[in-house]
């Protein structure tokens, strides 16, 4: 039996055309498909002169890998300038988001798996349209050069990661007057949150991400109400908040201190300073309280 392949470091790159829906409502389907496969062209092309390999394209996306961070982030650069000079399509300037990162990755059957991967198509996910998004690990694996031309915008919760990810915007653009002024950036205290039930504490901050809440035994906090449904809601903290994602069938009534309880069904919402969740039912009738408290 053959050994399974070892991972490899490698740098991931996904770029996608931006408002590519309009460009189907603008266009029509004929239209707007040769003009994103116009884009996806450049993708490669430019690709192609930094030892990138283009893995596949799935719609409006390019999936790239690269032997070294700086051959995915000279590429970059390049897919933006170039798909600057593109003529537009209808009355859309036709633009890219583009996000990279480095790391391990494992290549089986003519793609790619891994971490890698997962991280740089959520950074893709973070980028506006005309600008590359990477990792502070992988800008801090770029050349002196290439890292001078980094910025850091922000910590983001990344989908599966225990950590909040410092992502950073590689700088294309030759002229000062292009880029966006940054405000300073204030140190803050890290964001954590606690929850109380039952007599139990849990704690949700960096090494904890996401509780959850319902009649079923597999959740974090398991609620016995009949009222309250099986997989009934559950806490993330996104990029330091604290959303209340509801998912039940009776909904999820939310008191924040000082101020009238909340119905959600299906909705989310921001928690903030302290006060009780119920579940199905709220005031006197709920059988059961989650009571939170967050900081920071």
């Amino acid at each position: 039996m053959a050994a399974d392949p070892a991972p490899a470091e490698l740098a991931v790159l996904f770029a996608d055309v931006s408002g590519s829906t309009r460009l189907y409502e603008e266009l029509g389907d004929e239209a707007a498909l040769s003009t994103i496969a116009r884009c996806l062209a450049v993708v490669k092309d430019a690709c192609d002169g930094h030892q990138g390999r283009l893995i596949k394209t799935i719609g409006d996306e390019a999936m790239v890998v690269f032997p070294a961070a700086d051959h995915a982030a000279e590429a970059a650069a390049e897919i933006q300038a170039r798909i600057a000079e593109e003529p537009s399509a209808g009355t859309q300037r036709l633009a890219l988001r583009v996000g990279f990162h480095y790391g391990p990755a494992l290549e089986a059957g003519g793609d790619i798996f891994g971490d890698s991967v997962n991280v740089a198509a959520r950074l893709v996910g973070f980028a506006n349209r005309a600008q590359v998004i990477t990792s502070a690990d992988t800008a801090a694996a770029l050349s002196p050069w290439l890292r001078a031309r980094t910025r850091e915008l922000d910590s983001v919760t990344v989908r599966g990661k225990q950590r909040d990810i410092r992502i950073f915007e590689l700088l294309w653009q030759d002229a000062p007057e292009d880029l966006t002024a940054l405000a300073s950036r204030h140190a803050m205290p890290p964001a954590r949150m606690r929850l109380f039930h039952a007599g139990h504490e849990r704690l949700l901050g960096d090494d904890s991400v996401t509780v959850a809440m319902g009649r079923d035994a597999q959740n974090d906090i398991v609620i016995a109400d009949r009222m309250a449904s099986r997989m009934h809601a559950r806490v993330e903290r996104r990029s330091g908040k604290f959303i209340l994602v509801d998912h039940s069938s009776n909904g999820t009534y939310v008191t924040i201190d000082g101020d009238q309880p909340i119905r959600l069904r299906r909705e989310e919402l921001v928690l903030r300073g302290q006060g009780r969740i119920s579940f199905g039912h709220g005031g006197d009738e709920a059988a059961e309280l989650v009571f939170f408290s967050c900081e920071g």
